[in-house]
């Protein structure tokens, strides 16, 4: 966790770009504008999940249907969003359909179209994974990577929340990210300028985003190179294609 760094460390990093003088712990202080450091800390955490889906926040969901199933499944508690196009049906080894509109959900619904649904669809609804055909075959797993809200971790242990409330929780993004984020929220709040604050922001958000996935290799011409190679069209298994 050397990485990263505590609710108290932000907070104070961010009180001293902005003129205030840091204090030994954020959450005891008597100091109104430590309070609200703390408090616009937590938007910022909270914001910055809905702006990227950030890699360190990626979680798998997976679900193997039962014998009696109602094709309904809880979305797990951490649940912020899924990832689009991640959806998979590992049984048949194709994407499930989806994410089904409440239009199309009620087509299939009132048609019957059970017997005649070949691969899953699915749609994402109050709080919960529906699967289609209703009921499930016996048997299928289906999965989906999803960005989980939990940014802050209980120091010392393996707890995860989606707010700060301790001065030694540890705040999962990278310190400048939400040090330059506060900064500009706390300048906001306050009615200062905060021009500058927010460009400094904007170019670490750029930057971080920039890096927080491998990229591919940008190739000009017509020639495909680098190994390995994993393409649709172009690929053959590694052995059988000479029967």
């Amino acid at each position: 966790m050397a990485r990263y760094a505590t609710a108290n460390d932000i907070i104070n990093r961010a009180a001293l770009e902005v003129g205030l003088v840091p204090q030994n712990d954020v959450y005891s202080t008597q100091d109104d504008s430590f309070a609200q450091l703390a408090g616009l800390m937590n938007s910022c955490g909270q914001e910055l999940i809905e702006l990227y889906p950030w890699e360190m926040l990626v979680k798998h969901f997976s679900v193997t249907t039962q014998a009696g199933d109602s094709g309904t499944y809880p979305l797990p508690d951490d649940f912020s969003y899924m990832i689009d196009q991640t959806g998979w049906d590992r049984t048949n080894r194709v994407a499930i359909g989806g994410p089904l509109s409440a239009q199309d959900w009620s087509y299939l619904k009132g048609r019957d179209l059970v017997s005649q649904s070949i691969y899953a669809s699915f749609r994402l609804v109050e709080g919960r994974f529906d699967l289609f055909p209703q009921p499930p075959p016996e048997g299928l797993e289906v999965s989906f990577e999803y960005i989980n809200r939990n940014w802050v971790q209980e120091q010392g242990t393996q707890e995860y929340k989606d707010s700060a409330d301790s001065s030694s929780d540890v705040i999962l993004f990278e310190p400048i990210l939400i040090v330059k984020f506060l900064k500009v929220k706390f300048l906001d709040a306050k009615g200062f300028p905060s021009q500058a604050a927010r460009q400094e922001f904007e170019s670490i958000f750029d930057s971080r985003t920039g890096k927080d996935k491998g990229a591919s290799i940008l190739n000009a011409g017509r020639g495909m190179r680098g190994v390995p190679l994993l393409h649709s069209y172009y690929n053959l298994p590694d052995s059988g294609f000479g029967a």
